[in-house]
């Protein structure tokens, strides 16, 4: 363990020593010897050198916290979520399913599921997300390198020496979750404790990262009563569908009394996409990164070989990029300079319910239009794809019976989707771009959209 962490050895449980560090989010974070090996491992020492939200800190300059710190969050969060899961009576199916395993059953589960949410983003790119739509080969994503990273010779070692020896193969699982890694089979045990690590309802990946994110950034919008959520989360049935059906198939749920708090969960995410994670210049600088990236990797991909993809992070990149900037000879050049010396290209266009009123893909025809007056190289389209902006989830009434969350909750009905289309200049022709768009807007959306409708 580095010195840089107040660590600390209270007391020791099973034979284990129990250590704890200071978190800013959690207040403490406590391990045993097994976790901490895990934490000075290689792979998860990386994390340290891997930032949580890209080049954010360009825009919120307290943004610099790391997959680490994350990481170790995530862990605390989900042995929260399963302790006060488990003290509740299971679905009859999991009891089943519980019913005649061996008395360390429950605790076995749970090391498996706190290694998994401790080591779940093992394998980000560096600069975690920015890069990795176009710079991992087809077919691979962090998730897959999470898979990898878990299961190699070195972090296979550690799994088979703690005591009980843990399957790397069940730590995978969780970690990765069965909507992004399909060539596993999951029951519904390893369904629902992935769904604590990974599940877009109530998933402590996503609560963590939301609480951590709004601390460093110095919002407030990804705040939420993440306690009074967790201790009423409890395993129930999918509600009934509108046609009477129900599914067996056990989820995580929340009390009838922690619905408020569990509105203000898609209330925090939906506020913090719409201004911290979508805001143009930090997405922009994503742009200008991935086109240094591109650049500067070998054949534009980074390697998927485990050993080499460990040794890159971000202090790589860096280092690279800063002797680009002050080299117009090296790969990436114009694309470190313009990071460097905070020369980003500039929004342009940006949509407006009036134009989306007139023509959905105003932007999108804006981009095309500016692109063949002005060239390639000095514009750049951003679309930030929409997801669900508040999943469903049965909540457990007073009564012992199971409703929709979205069938009563308002607040879950109508919080609305992020729809961000960015047109961006180089900033030298901003000038001269703005003055042509005012002329030629309606008349650019408009031929559009005759384009379109042309049979």
């Amino acid at each position: 363990m580095s010195k840089s962490l107040d660590v600390k050895v209270p007391v020791k449980l099973m034979g284990k020593h129990v250590h704890e560090i200071r978190d800013p989010i959690h207040v403490f974070i406590r391990f045993d010897d097994d976790e901490r090996r895990v934490i000075d491992s290689r792979p998860f020492q990386r994390l340290r050198h891997i930032h949580q939200l890209a080049m954010t800190y360009l825009v919120y300059p307290g943004a610099s916290h790391k997959r680490f710190e994350h990481s170790l969050g995530v862990m605390e969060l989900a042995s929260k979520v399963y302790d006060v899961v488990m003290r509740r009576e299971l679905p009859e199916n999991l009891r089943e399913y519980v019913r005649g395993k061996k008395p360390d059953f429950i605790p076995y589960w749970r090391s498996i599921l706190r290694m998994a949410a401790l080591c779940h983003d093992l394998g980000h790119l560096p600069f975690s997300h920015a890069a990795e739509a176009h710079l991992l080969p087809d077919g691979w994503s962090h998730e897959r390198m999470t898979k990898e990273i878990i299961l190699s010779d070195e972090m296979r070692q550690l799994w088979e020496n703690m005591e009980p020896p843990l399957k790397p193969e069940a730590i995978a699982k969780l970690a990765i979750g069965p909507r992004k890694e399909k060539d596993l089979t999951y029951n519904d045990w390893e369904s629902l404790l992935a769904e604590i690590i990974t599940g877009d309802a109530f998933g402590v990946d996503r609560m963590d990262y939301l609480l951590r994110d709004s601390y460093h950034t110095g919002v407030g919008y990804g705040s939420f009563d993440h306690h009074r959520l967790i201790d009423t989360l409890c395993i129930l049935k999918q509600p009934p569908t509108d046609e009477g059906e129900q599914s067996d198939h056990p989820v995580l749920g929340v009390e009838e009394g922690g619905l408020h708090a569990a509105e203000a969960l898609p209330l925090a995410r939906y506020f913090m996409f719409s201004q911290v994670y979508c805001h143009p210049v930090r997405r922009i600088y994503d742009i200008h990164l991935r086109d240094f990236l591109a650049e500067w990797q070998p054949r534009a991909k980074f390697p998927t070989n485990v050993e080499k993809y460990l040794g890159i992070t971000d202090n790589e990149v860096m280092s690279a990029m800063l002797r680009a900037a002050g080299d117009p000879a090296r790969a990436g050049h114009k694309y470190a300079s313009r990071i460097m010396k905070h020369q980003h290209f500039k929004i342009l266009y940006t949509t407006t319910p009036y134009d989306m009123n007139k023509n959905p893909d105003a932007a999108q025809a804006i981009f095309d239009a500016a692109r063949n007056k002005f060239g390639d190289e000095h514009l750049r389209f951003d679309r930030f794809p929409p997801k669900d902006p508040a999943p469903d989830f049965p909540v457990l009434a007073q009564d012992g019976r199971t409703y929709s969350a979205r069938s009563k909750s308002q607040v879950i009905q109508h919080i609305p989707m992020v729809v961000t289309d960015y047109v961006f200049i180089a900033p030298e022709l901003r000038d001269e771009a703005r003055e042509w768009l005012d002329t030629n807007r309606d008349r650019i959306i408009a031929d559009s959209t005759e384009t379109e409708e042309t049979p």
